[in-house]
């Protein structure tokens, strides 16, 4: 069993607590989501990242000793220490995809551009050091030509840069008259949270059975929204698991350009799948862990 809650941790609700700034007006495009604008509760306690390192641990360990070593080696790489301290944080109204992009949506847009499909060569793979999967791992998401793979039609697009994601999303905005960007990480985590300040788009206790993670789920990718429980309280699906989505907070890092990456892919371990979690990556980047989906304002309602 995973450990439970400490004490003074409070399970939270299954909906979004009601905000008192939330904004009543707009409508989003089909299949996007209308997140209001108004407060949510930021970043994590250190009593949350503790349970996130114990439920990582118990998830790799059996015994006591062995759990106990694991999770002194996660403290020791540190991997929840960089998330922000709590902090009120309040954002406008937008309307988010309600799914991650698909392998079929971005079909359309190199068949329509003649846009190089997702891909990366074995070079350019092992210059990125990013090798927690060999290239071979690739194969099954490599595309041909147009052609994505003809099992992951419903599974997010993967083997794309964050520029990639930009170009796509200027496209589709030219097709719909629409105004498409990345989410921002804030606006990322409000949607995956609500107004409070739960661990898991869930609430605040670990399910082993709630999403796509490193033991549980299909060894790579699963089709967009297959796991209910990793839904917002909004409604906006893979808000856990599946992939790392890439969000428009960037920033220069020794010389490069990173983006702020949000959510949990199907490789890891529990204590990474909390909205509060955040890690970086160059923008230029391609990988099978990483996806995206987009952001629209809201038409105000007449």
């Amino acid at each position: 069993m995973l450990l439970a809650l400490s004490s003074g941790c409070r399970q939270a609700s299954t909906q979004a607590e009601v905000d008192p700034l939330a904004s009543s007006g707009g409508t989003c495009p089909d299949d996007f989501v209308y997140i209001p604008a108004g407060t949510y509760s930021a970043g994590s306690t250190e009593a949350e990242r503790d349970y996130a390192y114990q439920i990582s641990a118990k998830a790799v360990a059996s015994t006591p000793e062995q759990v106990k070593a694991a999770e002194a080696r996660l403290r020791q790489q540190g991997w929840f220490e960089t998330e922000p301290q709590p902090k009120t944080r309040r954002t406008q109204d937008f309307c988010m995809g309600k799914n991650l992009v698909t392998h079929a949506d971005y079909q359309e847009f190199v068949v329509a551009t003649g846009y190089h499909s997702p891909g990366i060569t074995a070079e350019n793979y092992q210059e990125q050091n990013m090798l927690v999967h060999p290239y071979s791992s690739l194969r099954p998401y490599l595309w041909r030509g147009y052609e994505f793979p003809e099992d992951k039609a419903d599974h997010p697009v993967v083997l794309i840069s964050y520029e990639d994601a930009l170009a796509y999303a200027a496209w589709k905005g030219r097709q719909d008259n629409l105004s498409y960007r990345l989410p921002d990480a804030d606006e990322w985590e409000k949607a995956a949270r609500g107004g409070d300040s739960r661990y898991f788009p869930w609430g605040n206790s670990w399910q082993n059975d709630a999403t796509n993670w490193q033991q549980h789920g299909p060894e790579g990718t699963s089709q967009v929204g297959a796991y209910p429980t990793s839904r917002s309280p909004y409604g906006v699906e893979d808000m856990a698991g599946n992939v790392f989505e890439f969000t428009s907070t960037i920033f220069t890092q020794d010389g490069q350009t990173q983006a702020v990456m949000k959510g949990c892919a199907w490789d890891d371990l529990p204590g990474f799948c909390r909205v509060a979690y955040r890690h970086s990556r160059p923008t230029s980047y391609r990988h099978i862990l990483f996806g995206f989906r987009l952001v629209t304002p809201p038409e105000e309602e007449k």
